[in-house]
């Protein structure tokens, strides 16, 4: 068996063949917030070969309870530059593309310049998040979208499923979610992390927003803060990830 000493454990659990796989795929993951940062680490730490990561976002200081890159020596910096250099030093061989923008419909080329093996969805802005989705589907590509990981404390309470059968429908995100789907002809077909805890927040904070992407298109939306933990936003990412691989090298093991 010949293994290289950065991956050796993984080929322990799933062999060379798989890991061969996995160093040949290339996964996209939009959103580098407390699910997405968790996702895009665990692959490089799994050896996929290649990664786009796509996030707007600079560290705040409300980040640094749940979000890897996020420290008060990184405030203010750029979460896609930070992942740059934190996925390269966990894999130096590992192929990055870095996308810095706010993912909108101006960003539908990226599915043109790369092919994708794989998307993980890790958006928290729904207009974004339902053109993400529909748009790996008009490409047939795999996805898996985080369906709320905010407003909940116990990560035991996640689970992998279909869209379809989410059990928690009247959530406010997963119902508008579902709802906007609908509308565009997508009832199933799409995985998910979803939880079965019902969300909880002590206080409503909302705030207008103006993003401007490298496009030039202003976004101005209304921001909903939820309550976050340290602890489900993380398991969430770490379970898309796991769904990935498994989904990439599935009847090797």
């Amino acid at each position: 068996m010949s293994m290289t000493e950065l991956f050796s454990r993984n080929e322990l659990f799933w062999g060379a063949e798989a890991q061969n796989i996995l160093k040949n795929a290339h996964v996209a993951v939009f959103g580098l917030g407390g699910v997405g940062g968790f996702c895009a680490e665990s692959l490089a730490r799994a050896g996929v070969g290649e990664l786009t990561i796509i996030d707007f976002d600079t560290v705040s200081e409300s980040n640094i309870n749940r979000q890897l890159v996020a420290l008060h020596s990184t405030i203010g910096q750029s979460k896609a530059q930070l992942f740059n250099t934190r996925l390269k030093d966990i894999n130096p061989d590992i192929k990055l593309n870095v996308i810095e923008d706010f993912y909108t419909d101006n960003l539908n080329n990226i599915f043109n310049n790369f092919k994708f093996t794989y998307c993980a969805d890790a958006i928290d802005t729904l207009r974004s998040k339902i053109s993400l989705i529909e748009n790996c589907v008009k490409n047939g590509i795999p996805v898996i979208s985080s369906m709320g990981a905010g407003n909940r404390v116990d990560p035991t309470k996640l689970y992998i499923t279909d869209i379809s059968t989410i059990e928690n429908k009247n959530a406010p995100f997963v119902s508008n979610c579902i709802y906007q789907l609908k509308k565009l002809g997508i009832e199933n077909g799409i995985t998910v992390v979803a939880s079965r805890e019902k969300p909880y927040c002590k206080e409503k904070i909302s705030s207008k927003e103006n993003v401007t992407t490298k496009a030039g298109e202003l976004l101005e939306f209304t921001k909903i803060t939820p309550s976050s933990t340290p602890f489900v936003a993380s398991c969430a990412g770490i379970f898309m990830a796991s769904y990935i691989v498994q989904d990439l090298i599935k009847g090797l093991k």
